[in-house]
């Protein structure tokens, strides 16, 4: 993955009368951490939003790995994860279940490794319940292991420690640093710092619009 790089060059994205993004640019290389702070309102999740392509800018680009990922949305997509305030998973559907389809729609996955996930991000006890009986915590383990178990070198993550207490806070740490030294890229919108070494941490200030 040592290849891999996102960048953004003047992006500007409107909401209406609102000048939500003005002008952002970043970069992330293999092995970094881009942690993007700001106040509510900042534009945290509309930046992530637009990097992974949910949303067009009115301005500016983004490239990865050199290239300007409008060219082919459908190969960057394939190449990075994206985890929301909310974890994408069906309420009638178990842990297991869930995983199975939400990773299954992006390559093959077996049962042991989803198990094996599951048991990393602290989630192996509640794999058969059903998601709607779990708590927000619960949820937030099982998204955490369909992170792992999608194997791309992109993460893009809105407030990744939502819910969750400080082990679980801890755990997305390991994670995070596990993932950036295998050679990717980590972009976090964060009201708290992560629990992540210092040296691996960039930091990228949004002001509210």
């Amino acid at each position: 993955m040592s290849d891999v790089c996102l960048q953004a060059e003047n992006l500007h994205l409107w909401r209406g009368d609102r000048h939500v993004l003005r002008g952002v640019g970043l970069t992330a290389r293999a092995g970094e951490v881009l942690q993007v702070v700001g106040a509510n309102g900042a534009g945290k999740t509309t930046l992530l939003r637009t990097l992974c392509g949910m949303i067009q800018p009115e301005e500016g680009r983004i490239t990865w790995a050199g290239r300007d990922v409008r060219e082919d949305l459908h190969a960057f997509h394939a190449q990075l994860a994206y985890l929301g305030h909310e974890a994408p998973l069906k309420a009638e559907l178990t842990a297991r279940e869930n995983l199975r389809y939400w990773i299954g729609m992006r390559r093959r996955v077996s049962p042991a490794e989803i198990d094996r996930a599951l048991e990393q991000t602290g989630a192996g006890a509640v794999r058969e319940r059903l998601v709607r009986t779990m708590s927000a915590g619960q949820k937030r383990r099982v998204a955490l292991a369909g992170l792992l178990l999608l194997s791309v070198p992109l993460w893009l993550l809105d407030e990744p420690t939502t819910n969750l207490d400080t082990e679980g806070q801890a755990l997305v740490g390991r994670m995070i640093e596990e993932q950036v030294r295998a050679g990717g890229i980590v972009v976090a919108a964060v009201h708290h710092a992560l629990m992540v070494a210092p040296e691996r941490l960039k930091r990228l200030e949004l002001s509210s619009p």
